[in-house]
This record gives C-alpha cells, sequence and structure tokens, in this order.
C-alpha cells in the first residue's frame, strides 16, 4: 500500500492536527491509510482535501507541492535558513513537530482531569481483536488510560475463535437469528476459547505494553450470574409465536460488581470473557455486548465504548450521526434506518443509559488509537448516545 497518505500526516503534526486544519474528524484522516478495501483512500489523500491542505501547510511553512501526494518520492524538509532539502528532517521541522505532539497533549488536560477516577467499559471485539497491530495498539491505550487515573474494564467476544476452533475439531455449530446454537459440548468449547486463549492473550498484551492485568470470566467472583436466554420467532404462516431453541446461550441475570470494585483500587485492568453462571452451575454462552452493557450498568460508569468494525449509527443517507438521545436512536429503529446487527448494539447503549451510563459510543475499532480520539478530542469518533 502506498505511504503517501502516512506520510503527509506524519509532516503535518498528526491526524488531529490535520482534522483542525481541515475541519474534519480524525476518523477522516486516518481513513485516507487504510486499504481501499476497508473503506478508506488507499493510502492517498482524496482530491478534495488536496489543495486545503496545501494551503493550510503552505500558511505554516510546511512545504508540500502537488507533486507530494501523488508519487511516493521523499517528502522535502526545510533546513533553518528555510531552504529545501532532501536529507534527515531539519531542527524546525522536528521542533514544529514536538510542538504539536505537546498542543495534543495540552488539548486532552481538561478531559483527563474531567475523567480522572472515573469507570470506562470498553467492549473489545470485531476486526480490531483480530488484526495483531490493532490489538497491539489497543492494549497501549488501556494502559494509557490506566495511567492518567481513569479506570477501564474490557470485555471482550470472540466470535470468529470460537468458530474457527469447532471447525478444527469437526464439531457442526449453527446459528438463529444470529445466535450461536450451542449444546452442552459446544459451550465446553466456548468457553476454552473465551476464557482461555483470548483472555488471556488480551492480558499479555495489555502485560507486555507495560500494564497490570488480569483475566476473569463471570464465574470468578460469581461476577456474572446468568439465566438461559428465552427467545421467539414468529410463524408468518400461522402468526404463532414459537420458541427458539438455543441451548446453553445465557443472559446477565445480575452482576456482582464487588471484584471489580476491589480491583479498582489497584493498577489491575480487569478482562472478561463473557461467560456465565447459573445458581444450579450450569455454564451459558452470553454474548459480549450484552455482558458489556450489563457490567457498566452495574459499575455505574462514566461510559460504555463499543468497538465494531463500522463508523457508528448513520442516516438513511449514509451520513454518520455524531449523537443522539435514547429517544432518537428508538425511533430510528422503529422507521428502520437502524437495522440488522446494528439493532442490538444500540439496544445495549440503551439500556445501559437508562440504568444509570451517562453515555454509550458505538465506534470503529478499525481506526488506530480510536479510544483515545474518542476520549481525548473535542470532536471524538462514531455515535455517542445519551439520555436526552
Amino acid at each position: 500500500m502506498s505511504k503517501i497518505a502516512d506520510r503527509i500526516i506524519a509532516l503535518c503534526g498528526g491526524p488531529q492536527t490535520i482534522s483542525e486544519w481541515l475541519g474534519i474528524s480524525p476518523t477522516s484522516v486516518y481513513r485516507w491509510t487504510y486499504p481501499r478495501s476497508s473503506g478508506g483512500s488507499g493510502g492517498h489523500i482524496p482530491q478534495k482535501h488536496i489543495e486545503p491542505l496545501l494551503e493550510a501547510a503552505g500558511r505554516r511553512g510546511i512545504p508540500l507541492t502537488l507533486q507530494d501526494f501523488f508519487e511516493d518520492a521523499p517528502l522535502p524538509s526545510v533546513n533553518s535558513a528555510g531552504k529545501e532539502e532532501g536529507e534527515a528532517p531539519a531542527a524546525t521541522q522536528i521542533h514544529d513537530a514536538w510542538l504539536a505532539k505537546a498542543r495534543t497533549l495540552s488539548h486532552a488536560l481538561p478531559y483527563m482531569r474531567n475523567y480522572a477516577d472515573k469507570t470506562f467499559v470498553i467492549k473489545f471485539g470485531g476486526h480490531a481483536m483480530g488484526d495483531a497491530d490493532l490489538a497491539k495498539l489497543f492494549a497501549q491505550d488501556m494502559v494509557l488510560l490506566k495511567q492518567v487515573g481513569i479506570d477501564p474494564i474490557v470485555v471482550h467476544g470472540g466470535g470468529p475463535q470460537i468458530g474457527g476452533m469447532l471447525e478444527r475439531l469437526k464439531i457442526k455449530s449453527s446459528f438463529v437469528d444470529g445466535l450461536r446454537v450451542t449444546d452442552k459440548e459446544t459451550v465446553e468449547i466456548v468457553e476454552m476459547v473465551l476464557s482461555g486463549s483470548i483472555n488471556k492473550e488480551i492480558v499479555w498484551a495489555i502485560q507486555s505494553a507495560g500494564g497490570n492485568a488480569v483475566g476473569l470470566s463471570g464465574k470468578d467472583g460469581c461476577l456474572i450470574m446468568a439465566r438461559k436466554l428465552a427467545r421467539t420467532k414468529r410463524d408468518e404462516g400461522s402468526n404463532i409465536e414459537n420458541v427458539l431453541e438455543l441451548g446453553f446461550v445465557g443472559e446477565p441475570a445480575a452482576v456482582n460488581p464487588h471484584i471489580l470494585e476491589t480491583l479498582k483500587q489497584s493498577d489491575i485492568i480487569p478482562v472478561i470473557a463473557p461467560i456465565g453462571v447459573c445458581p444450579e452451575d450450569m455454564t451459558y454462552n452470553i454474548n459480549a455486548d450484552t455482558v458489556a452493557g450489563s457490567v457498566a450498568e452495574a459499575m455505574n460508569a462514566k461510559r460504555l465504548l463499543m468497538l465494531t468494525d463500522v463508523e457508528g449509527i448513520k442516516d438513511k443517507s449514509g451520513n454518520l450521526i455524531p449523537e443522539l438521545s435514547v429517544q432518537e436512536a428508538r425511533e430510528l429503529i422503529a422507521d428502520g434506518t437502524i437495522q440488522g446487527g446494528m439493532i442490538p448494539k444500540v439496544e445495549t447503549c440503551i439500556l445501559a443509559v437508562q440504568g444509570g451510563v451517562e453515555a454509550a459510543v458505538i465506534m470503529d475499532g478499525r481506526v488506530p488509537h480510536a479510544l483515545l480520539l474518542e476520549i481525548f478530542t473535542e470532536h471524538g469518533v462514531g455515535t455517542l448516545v445519551r439520555r436526552a
């Protein structure tokens, strides 16, 4: 992939700086570096932004030319006299880059103060969890949040990994209305993958990034007491509601926050696998979004942040909606604007906000450092769902 966008972004001081110059979101700037197959610009600057970016860079003494946007040639730098060079960056350019970083930190300070000692529940899943580079950045972001006084709690999914393990073991798996039918043999594999390999990979990634983490499932400390998920489906011919048999698929009946409250007083980041247990000692596979929402509600979290493979909630024209009230979100579900797999995610956000969470955000986990952009910048990313 072309590195033109990467180099120009770096020279101009980063996505946040360019977003301020052009009046667009940092997420839009990051998308310049995405491959076209992922909805990006393939490493090139979109044509409509080239001229404004040239003008903005020129006003700040950054020597970009039109040619730089179309060739993978080394970008010019300037020496102390203002002359172009093809060699290493000059002192003035390095100084400007450090100033840009200092400005970013300065802008983040009010958010750090506002969110100090607050709990943020982060649902980690989708492409971000399957991409090694993005997973590494996610772990670094968790460590940073803890260092600046925020208390992150990670809840992770693992559908693709479960499917891969079942296929390796030649165990057939089926879905009903997007939910995996989970018999006794399957739930044992689900627990092994979620509470075992995936959970420990995330824990180790956080620790490798300099943090301290511990892996939990709903069984630890009676964290998530579950009940069997009851779903019905109307038969179109007879108009009769039929009960769906999903096996060991559950939903949270209660979340016991004691162990999480204890960990909050330490430097440890909890990483939760979405496995629950019922009073009859049966293990249940629970949707990770649902667990994240229930944990956020039980912890009276400041934010529920859901990393997905989409930008957020979009209107009928395909434009991102930056902010919605609970009532507006319900109306968009009713009129069909929100549909398919986005409905349960939005419903999770609605329930969490109604349960006491200040706000919930659905965001694109494929954007590097999406969490930091959401938490520490004015623009944020994705769609924020609030009470009113």
